[in-house]
């Protein structure tokens, strides 16, 4: 039976990285929640809506009594203040929670506390009162947050007074000029390292790295890990991003003790941070099986829908729609035909191929996809071959389209809009 999986909050870039890691294991039933309505309401099938947001002192009794109802197995949180506070109220909680211990949580919140703990081991950034100022430019950052967010460069005293009359808690550093790096890690239940990679941070959008690829040279960033590793008590996956000085030095930015939401590189390389995560919270022994091909990632924002079509058969054309000469077949029209499916969709091929249509169905191995093919002449309209006004119809044709519309009053599909019907 498949352990039940509740990810908090589930609109998180965490949480969508969770989900396209987990949603196809045969081990894992995962149902999202969250707060607000996000984007994790269009992504998770198994949605739980109007949670108490994390800092409401209902919180906890609200998701302990989900918990209950819901038999969850486990709480797998998805942003870093949620990851402490759950830590922190697991046993009223009544289910495991993916993270590491909460001395580690707590101390990954604070990047203050994070550098003094660490201070002694590697480089991390030089602290200035607002008074201790010699030189500019200096960087400003909050000292509970992630990525970049709330983070600036500031050039003078001017800028600087601003920022701190905004935000009085901020974290006043030295200026790091260099590139910057994420180093992706895990550690398993016996407290072992298995994993440490750095890769690039080569386009950042809102603190999230949106163009990444793995460093040709890991030797020094791993030994930063086994560093850190060596002091703080981590389990599951983890990550630490570093940035060089002007002397070409790593110096460390901040630790977080969960997956961090562009992992999915090395994800497509065989490390699936949450899987691995998943399993071994729950003492399944976990070993690094990681492909040697070049790869790199680049990130942009992603549709998805929702639509109150229903419908219990396909139309659809064959011609430029579901194969093409030029291009050959159209893999996500053929995506959507196997959800149908799974589904019991009915499928209905209507085609006015010019050829032996069958014959080319059964060449190219789809002919038992159809649970219906209707080869119609050139001068047929496909409407009259039309008898399920609980349908929709796909083709590349727009007189094609215009004529069904028109005269069955059925849902009509362009190539192009193919993604409305596409789920996961």
């Amino acid at each position: 039976m498949k352990k039940n999986i509740l990810v908090f909050p589930c609109g998180s870039e965490i949480a969508l990285e969770i989900h396209r890691s987990v949603k196809d294991s045969i081990h894992f039933h995962l149902i999202g929640a969250s707060s607000v309505d996000d984007h994790g309401k269009f992504v998770f099938d198994d949605y739980i809506e109007n949670i108490p947001f994390i800092t409401d002192t209902n919180c906890i009794s609200f998701l302990a009594q989900i918990v209950k109802e819901r038999k969850i197995d486990a709480i797998y949180p998805a942003m870093d203040l949620v990851i402490e506070v759950l830590k922190k109220h697991e046993k009223e909680l009544g289910c495991i929670v993916i993270a590491s211990s909460l001395e580690t949580t707590a101390l990954c919140l604070s990047k203050k506390e994070t550098y003094t703990a660490l201070s002694n081991t590697m480089l991390v950034p030089k602290l200035f009162e607002k008074d201790e100022i010699v030189e500019y430019p200096v960087f400003v950052k909050p000292d509970i947050g992630y990525g970049s967010r709330g983070a600036e460069k500031i050039h003078n005293k001017v800028e600087l007074e601003s920022a701190i009359q905004k935000n009085p808690s901020l974290l006043i550093c030295e200026y790091l000029s260099g590139e910057e790096f994420t180093v992706d890690c895990f550690t398993d239940k016996n407290k072992k390292l298995l994993f440490a990679s750095a890769r690039t941070r080569s386009r950042i959008t809102n603190g999230i790295s949106v163009h990444t690829k793995p460093v040709k040279d890991n030797e020094s960033y791993l030994n930063l890990a086994k560093k850190i590793h060596a002091i703080i008590d981590f389990r599951g996956a983890w990550f630490f991003q570093v940035k060089k000085n002007a002397e070409g030095e790593l110096v460390l930015l901040e630790i977080a003790s969960r997956l961090g939401g562009s992992s999915a590189l090395f994800r497509s390389l065989g490390i699936n941070f949450a899987l691995l995560s998943l399993y071994d919270a729950f003492d399944i022994p976990v070993s690094i099986l990681q492909n040697s091909f070049d790869i790199e990632l680049d990130r942009a924002l992603n549709n998805r829908y929702k639509t109150n079509i229903a419908f219990n058969e396909v139309y659809i054309d064959y011609d430029d729609c579901i194969f093409s000469n030029d291009t050959g077949f159209n893999t996500d029209i053929m995506k959507f035909l196997f959800q149908c499916k799974n589904k019991n969709i009915k499928i209905t091929l209507i085609s006015k191929h010019d050829g032996n249509l069958e014959k080319k169905l059964e060449s190219q191995g789809i002919k038992k996809l159809f649970d219906r093919i209707v080869h119609l002449k050139n001068n047929e309209k496909k409407s009259n071959y039309i008898d399920n006004t609980n349908a929709i119809f796909i083709d590349d044709s727009f007189a094609e389209r215009k004529e069904i519309f028109e005269n069955k009053s059925i849902p009509v599909f362009s190539i192009d809009m193919i993604e409305v019907l596409i789920g996961d």
